[in-house]
């Protein structure tokens, strides 16, 4: 799940304030790059799941601690964080499938990562677009790193399994140079999945989310979560990431990656 705080890392600098250029420098000191509500709610996932809580309550719980992460929460979804008797919202934002990547490799059963995502989705997020993409993303996750697929596997798995088909990526270069901001799992989603299965390397695969434009956090968050769980993260890389986290945040990942190694030792 690292790959998704890299990718929300990377992406932050360009949601609002900056355009990627070519070869643009894959991190800075923050504030232009730091952690976003991305990161915080992806840790909420696997603090739930690691200690037996309600995705509800643990993301609300890290909604407290982490109230005005770098590029805010959304309207919808910082409503729900802050008012403990308000509903989910029925959205479809990409928001649900941005945090689930510790589903995709805390479980080890396809069904039941399918369910885990979707009660994570529902917490908040109780639109069906929400629930597909937060599905979508858990599963391949999870497809990635048991059945070793390939990139251009992952393409017909997607539409198969997931009814979503990948634009090419020249389309979704001109959307973004267009401006269109896309916050919605319908969107995101795929055009994650679509420069992921263009990458040759991790890191070309965030580069290649960033450069689309739009919600670059987010869609460089689900391209990282993605990607991790086909190439290898360079230990530089992790390490730069770890360095604009808290200390709380880091005992979460460092048990995930306990709890990952137990398992392999098994």
């Amino acid at each position: 799940m690292i790959g998704a705080i890299v990718g929300d890392i990377v992406g932050s600098r360009f949601e609002f304030d900056e355009t990627p250029q070519r070869d643009f420098l894959f991190f800075c000191d923050a504030p232009r790059c730091d952690y976003t509500d991305d990161s915080v709610m992806t840790v909420a996932i696997a603090d739930a799941i690691l200690h037996g809580r309600d995705y509800g309550v643990s993301m609300r719980d890290w909604g407290h601690r982490y109230p005005n992460p770098k590029g805010a929460y959304g309207n919808y979804f910082h409503q729900w964080l802050t008012d403990p008797d308000k509903p989910a919202n029925h959205s479809c934002g990409n928001g649900a499938a941005m945090r689930v990547s510790a589903i995709g490799w805390l479980f080890d059963d396809y069904e039941e990562v399918k369910r885990q995502a979707r009660l994570s989705a529902i917490a908040s997020h109780n639109h069906p677009e929400a629930i597909r993409g937060a599905q979508c993303v858990a599963a391949l996750i999870y497809e990635l790193r048991t059945c070793h697929i390939s990139r251009e596997e992952t393409r017909k798995w997607v539409k198969r399994h997931f009814g979503y088909d990948l634009p090419p990526m020249k389309d979704i270069m001109k959307i973004g140079s267009e401006g269109h901001f896309d916050g919605i799992c319908q969107e995101t989603v795929p055009w994650a999945i679509r420069c992921f299965v263009e990458s040759n390397s991790f890191e070309q695969a965030i580069r290649l989310a960033v450069m689309t434009r739009g919600d670059t956090d987010t869609k460089a968050a689900i391209c990282g979560s993605i990607a991790e769980a086909y190439y290898k993260i360079p230990s530089n890389i992790i390490d730069k990431a770890l360095s604009y986290l808290p200390s709380d945040m880091i005992d979460v990942l460092m048990e995930v990656a306990d709890r990952l190694k137990q398992r392999m030792d098994e």
